[in-house]
């Protein structure tokens, strides 16, 4: 690997840590470097998730003090993706290539449908709700299943995971946008370590491109946190459907 491709998978990593902690597509941008520097597609699968776990890491420190505000939701992302996570790892092992994409860019244009649209069925639910009935900031098992399907699929691919995981608690819980942004990037760190674990024990990991992305991933992780929390509301859904729709497209 020479210098330049050494510096490219750094520069994807910071890139990708920076998508981490805002618009939540990070392997939008990393995983087709990886695929252009001709590293075998599952390959870069696998070490791109590893390598991509200090940029979580690096968003829920940055994000510290929104996720303090909701301990209790921030346990309960964090178990329903890191169970989901293992069920992902192993369709990755275990199925052809390209079962599982077939279906992705349009469950990435659904969720962008909801992230959208989340103002107006907010509005919807809450106007169908018993007057007085305090915000909801529980996740109800409903919010929980789906938290742990975005689960398994964060661990088989990740591609917009994070938009999926943006609707998912968006619609499950009335919570300011900036603190759904925090808990989102805590539950892609669950399921890429939960995914990660797995790799390194039964996969084919290239230790030289998770290093380096891991080397630009926790500064681009940790800086799009501050920047993350900076996004005026609409700012940041209208980016992250943006996003979205790209990584639909290009998967297309």
């Amino acid at each position: 690997m020479t210098g330049l491709e050494q510096l490219a998978i750094i520069g994807a990593g910071l890139g990708a840590g920076l998508l981490t902690s805002t618009v939540g597509v990070a392997s939008l941008l990393s995983f087709p470097v990886l695929i252009a520097l001709g590293i075998p597609p599952v390959v870069a699968n696998v070490s791109n998730t590893v390598g991509l776990i200090p940029a979580a890491l690096g968003g829920s420190l940055g994000y510290r003090r929104e996720i303090r505000e909701q301990p209790r939701v921030g346990r309960v992302v964090t178990v329903a993706c890191a169970t989901g996570a293992v069920g992902g790892a192993v369709l990755l092992l275990a199925l052809p290539p390209g079962v599982f994409e077939s279906i992705v860019p349009w469950l990435i244009l659904f969720t962008c449908l909801l992230v959208g649209a989340q103002p107006w069925i907010s509005r919807w639910l809450r106007a169908r709700t018993i007057a007085g009935q305090a915000p909801r900031t529980a996740m109800s098992p409903a919010t929980i299943v789906f938290a742990t399907l975005t689960g398994v699929y964060g661990g088989y691919f990740g591609a917009a995971a994070g938009v999926m995981m943006m609707a998912v608690l968006s619609l499950g819980l009335d919570l300011d946008l900036r603190v759904v942004n925090a808990l989102k990037t805590l539950a892609l760190l669950a399921a890429n370590v939960v995914a990660g674990l797995i790799f390194v024990f039964v996969a084919d990991i290239d230790y030289t491109v998770a290093g380096l992305l891991a080397i630009g991933s926790v500064v681009g992780g940790y800086t799009g946190s501050h920047i993350g929390r900076l996004l005026p509301p609409t700012l940041l859904r209208v980016l992250i459907v943006l996003a979205g729709i790209t990584a639909a497209i290009t998967m297309l």
